[in-house]
Formats: structure tokens, C-alpha cells, sequence
């Protein structure tokens, strides 16, 4: 694997400023930890997981109940004429790939809430970052992520995490309805 560096020659940035253009003002933001520890994030977290939770209990007694079944169909196997065997097993089918369909169903929807109330906070976040931007003269902020080396005093991390959970504290999850 190949590794490309780009560098800014010092030379030409100090020819720039004594030519009268000013060098761009370079910040980093790590956009991981944003998304990691803000108090919108993890409310929208918090919340995902207790309906999670919710709907795996529910989940679970839709299994118990066709493992249940599955043990009646078995008992008639022997006592039903193959047709009305057959019909019944036709019938616990179509209930197992109900179940299937509910579960999908409802984790697309779980995501699609998620999905939503995440916009929420991006959309406050590119805010306050092009406020912290423009408040502080800074004229490019890079990711941290793809940065190699960074001085600690560049990254604007932390200002931007407090003021996104000043502005957004938490985000109101639509969770699905059952």
C-alpha cells in the first residue's frame, strides 16, 4: 500500500503572507467522538435500546409461541389424513414467514427512526461548526480521522461537542408504532 503526503512547503505559505495573502487557518474535529459522546447521540442511543429491548421480548414470545405450534403440528402429523396434514403445516408456513416479515418490518423501521433523529444532529452540527468556523476565522477544519499528525492545540473537537450539547441536549427518537 502506497502512502501519500501533502504538504504545505513553509517557504511558499511565508512568500504568501509577505505577498500579502494570508495562509488558511487549518483546524481538526473528530467527528467519531462527536458522534460517540454527544448527549443527542447517546439520548437517541438510550432510546433505540429500550425499544429494542421491547420488541425483543415480543419477538420472543412470537418464537415460543410457534415452537409451540411446531410441537401441536407434530403431534397431529400421525392422527391427520395427509391433505388436512398438509393444510396445517401450509397454515404454521405462513405464520413462521408472518413472524419473519413482523421482524423485518420493524428493524427497517427502528432504523429509519434512527436514521431520522441522527439528521437532527448532523444538521445542528454542520451549524456549529460553520458558526465555531466563522466566530473563530478558521478557514478549513479537516477530520481527524484522516489526519496523520496533528498538534492538540488545531483540534476543535471539544468546543464544538460542548456547544452541540448546549444547542441539542437531546433528539426525540419517532420510534415506530407496533
Amino acid at each position: 500500500m502506497a502512502v501519500t503526503v501533502a504538504t504545505i512547503p513553509v517557504k511558499n505559505v511565508s512568500a504568501q503572507s509577505a505577498a500579502g495573502i494570508e495562509a488558511p487557518v487549518v483546524t481538526v474535529l473528530d467527528i467519531g467522538k462527536i458522534r460517540r459522546d454527544a448527549a443527542s447521540v447517546k439520548s437517541i442511543r438510550e432510546q433505540i435500546v429500550t425499544y429494542q429491548n421491547k420488541v425483543q421480548g415480543e419477538i420472543q414470545k412470537e418464537q415460543e409461541a410457534l415452537r409451540a405450534a411446531q410441537q401441536e403440528l407434530a403431534k397431529k402429523q400421525s392422527l391427520l389424513a395427509p391433505e388436512a396434514f398438509a393444510e396445517e403445516r401450509r397454515k404454521f408456513e405462513q405464520r413462521v414467514v408472518g413472524v419473519q416479515k413482523m421482524v423485518q418490518e420493524r428493524r427497517q423501521a427502528l432504523e429509519e427512526s434512527q436514521n431520522k433523529a441522527m439528521v437532527q444532529v448532523e444538521r445542528a452540527l454542520n451549524e456549529i461548526v460553520a458558526s465555531v468556523a466563522e466566530k473563530n476565522g478558521y478557514d478549513v477544519i479537516l477530520r481527524l480521522g484522516q489526519i496523520v499528525y496533528v498538534k492538540t492545540d488545531l483540534d476543535i473537537t471539544g468546543i464544538v461537542l460542548q456547544e452541540l450539547d448546549k444547542k441539542l441536549p437531546s433528539v426525540q427518537v419517532d420510534l415506530p408504532n407496533n
